[in-house]
C-alpha cells in the first residue's frame, strides 16, 4: 500500500537518483555546462527533485483511481461550462469595440513600435532586426502577464457561482488562462507578419525550425497553467497579493532580456540568468525563430522542468486549499 510515509521516502530516493544521473550525462547530452560549479548543482539538484515529484503525482494518479475517476466524471459534467467561460471571456474583451478582434493583431504591434523607436537606438548594433527580436520576446511575456493576473483573481471574482451551485473550482482558472491563449494565437500573427516584412524588405533569413514552435509555447502554457493556479488559490487568502504581484511583474519583465539584449547584464550576474523561467522560454522561442538552431536536450529539461514544477505544486496548493475558500469570500 502506497502510504504519505512511504511516497515521501521513495520520492527523497527518485531525486537524489536523479541527481546523480544528471551529473554523470556528457556535455553532448546537457549541453556545455559553462555555469560554475556552485550554481549548476542547485540547478540540477531543482530538476531532479522536479522529476521525482513529477513521478510522485503519477503514483498518486495510479493508487488513487477514485480520486481519478470522479476528477474525470467532473471534467465531463462540466466541460461545456469550460467553453462557455472561455467564450464569454474572449467575447467580452472586445465588447463594444470598432475594431474587435483586430486588437489583438494591433496591440502587440503598436507596443512593439513604440519599444523600437525609444530602444532601438540604443541596440540597434547588438541585436539585428530589432523588431522581430522585441517582439519574440514581448508575446510570450504578455501571455504570461494576462493570463495570471486574470486567473489570479478568476475565483474571487466567481463568488456568486460558487456559493450557490457546486462547480469544480479550477475551471475559473483555466478558462482564463485558455482565452489568453487564444489571444496569443492572434499575437502570433503580428508577430510573422513582422518576420515576413523583415524577410522580403531586410533581407531577414527564415528558418524551418520555425515549425518546432509548439514546443516552446506548450512548455510556457503548462508553466503558466501551473503559476496561474497557484496564485489563484494564494489570492482568495491574502488579497493584497493582488497588488503586489503587478509589482512583481514589472521586476520580471526588466530582468528578462526583453528589449535588451542579454549580453549586456554585467558578467558576474551572468549565471543567474538561466534561473528565470521566462528567460529559458523566450530563449528557446528566439532559438527556433531567430537563429533557426533547435536546443539541445538540455535547454529541453530545464524548460521541461520549470513546467513541470509550477504545475505540479499549483495543481496542489489549488486542490489542497479549494475547500477553504468559501469561508473567505
Amino acid at each position: 500500500m502506497l502510504t504519505k510515509k512511504r511516497l515521501a521516502g521513495l520520492t527523497i530516493l527518485m531525486s537524489v537518483l536523479f541527481f546523480i544521473l544528471l551529473l554523470l550525462l556528457h556535455e553532448n547530452l546537457l549541453g556545455p555546462r559553462t555555469e560554475s560549479y556552485l550554481l549548476f548543482a542547485p540547478k540540477i539538484a531543482f530538476l531532479s527533485i522536479t522529476a521525482a515529484i513529477t513521478i510522485a503525482m503519477v503514483l498518486i494518479l495510479i493508487f488513487k483511481q477514485t480520486f481519478v475517476k470522479w476528477q474525470k466524471y467532473s471534467f465531463q459534467k462540466y466541460r461545456y461550462l469550460l467553453i462557455n467561460l472561455v467564450k464569454r471571456d474572449f467575447k467580452s474583451r472586445y465588447r463594444k469595440s470598432v475594431l474587435g478582434v483586430l486588437w489583438s493583431l494591433l496591440n502587440p504591434l503598436l507596443t512593439m513600435l513604440v519599444m523600437t523607436i525609444v530602444f532601438s537606438q540604443l541596440f540597434r548594433f547588438q541585436i539585428p532586426h530589432y523588431p522581430v527580436y522585441l517582439l519574440s520576446g514581448q508575446i510570450i511575456y504578455l501571455f504570461f502577464n494576462e493570463a495570471t493576473n486574470k486567473a489570479m483573481t478568476s475565483v474571487i471574482f466567481a463568488e456568486g457561482i460558487i456559493k450557490k451551485v457546486y462547480v469544480p473550482k479550477y475551471i475559473f482558472p483555466v478558462s482564463n488562462i485558455l482565452s489568453s491563449l487564444i489571444n496569443l494565437m492572434f499575437s502570433f500573427a503580428a508577430f510573422f507578419l513582422v518576420l515576413l516584412i523583415h524577410v522580403l524588405f531586410m533581407d531577414a533569413p527564415i528558418y524551418w525550425t520555425i515549425l518546432l514552435v509548439p514546443i516552446p509555447l506548450f512548455y510556457i502554457f503548462i508553466f503558466t497553467l501551473g503559476i496561474g493556479m497557484l496564485m489563484s488559490s494564494m489570492a482568495v487568502f491574502f488579497r493584497d497579493l493582488t497588488y503586489l504581484y503587478g509589482v512583481m511583474l514589472l521586476l520580471l519583465m526588466y530582468l528578462t532580456p526583453i528589449f535588451y539584449p542579454a549580453e549586456i547584464i554585467p558578467e558576474q550576474f551572468q549565471p543567474f540568468i538561466g534561473l528565470n523561467p521566462l528567460y529559458q522560454f523566450i530563449t528557446y522561442f528566439r532559438s527556433l525563430t531567430l537563429d533557426g538552431v533547435i536546443p539541445g536536450l538540455w535547454a529541453n529539461v530545464v524548460c521541461l522542468g520549470f513546467a513541470l514544477a509550477a504545475l505540479c505544486c499549483g495543481t496542489y496548493v489549488f486542490m489542497v486549499k479549494q475547500d477553504r475558500y468559501i469561508l473567505h469570500m
